[in-house]
């Protein structure tokens, strides 16, 4: 059987923060579903938001030389992903927002190679603001095609240190189940695909502008 892998996104300017601790949580457990995983950092350095220039249409890559092209040149090799942030004033990071907008942008405008592939998000907070955050990246994932994998709660865990997250214990269980669903969703598309069902057709998209 084809080995399956999922991509966790770390879309905090701390690299073994919170949101590490976190996603290397999702990780332990998808090893011990039999799926392979590995964490992307998105950086400290400035990323920048997308200019809506269009020169990345054809080239599935964005001019400015950042962790976006780095990740885009991964969408091909991993059958699903996790995109973590902390949360910033009740939103996700400025890094990870720029960053998602600009992966979503050009993938939608590059032939939708993210299209099929469950996806999550999960966001680390120290007190509130996290259901605001997921609703924000969630439609990115539902703005793709991108099944999006639930857990038991809602995908937000609370904590300021890497220490103060581990003593989140229902925290913690909602993301090992998350873990344990997203396992599950890949091996029945897996095993979809070997038994003939692949993803749906969807054709052109119509795009209606309001005002003519």
């Amino acid at each position: 059987m084809e080995s399956l892998k999922v991509l966790l996104v770390n879309g905090s300017p701390h690299k073994e923060g919170c949101v590490y601790t976190v996603l290397s949580e999702i990780a332990g457990t998808l090893k011990e579903e039999g799926i392979q995983s590995e964490i992307f950092w998105v950086g400290n350095q400035p990323v920048a938001g997308c200019i809506g220039c269009g020169s990345c249409i054809g080239k599935r890559s964005c001019f400015r030389k950042d962790t976006v092209n780095d990740f885009t040149a991964l969408i091909d090799k991993y059958d699903g992903f996790i995109f973590g942030t902390p949360v910033h004033y009740a939103g996700a990071s400025g890094f990870m927002t720029s960053f998602m907008d600009r992966v979503f942008f050009i993938d939608e405008f590059n032939g939708e190679h993210l299209a099929g592939k469950p996806a999550a998000a999960i966001a680390t907070c120290r007190r509130s603001g996290g259901t605001a955050t997921l609703d924000q990246l969630n439609k990115y994932m539902t703005d793709c095609n991108m099944p999006v994998v639930p857990s038991q709660y809602w995908n937000v865990i609370h904590g300021n240190t890497p220490e103060e997250i581990r003593q989140d214990t229902e925290g913690l269980q909602t993301m090992h189940v998350l873990a344990r669903n997203m396992a599950w969703l890949l091996k029945c598309i897996q095993a979809g695909r070997k038994g003939g069902i692949t993803f749906p057709e969807h054709g052109p998209h119509t795009m209606t502008n309001f005002i003519r």
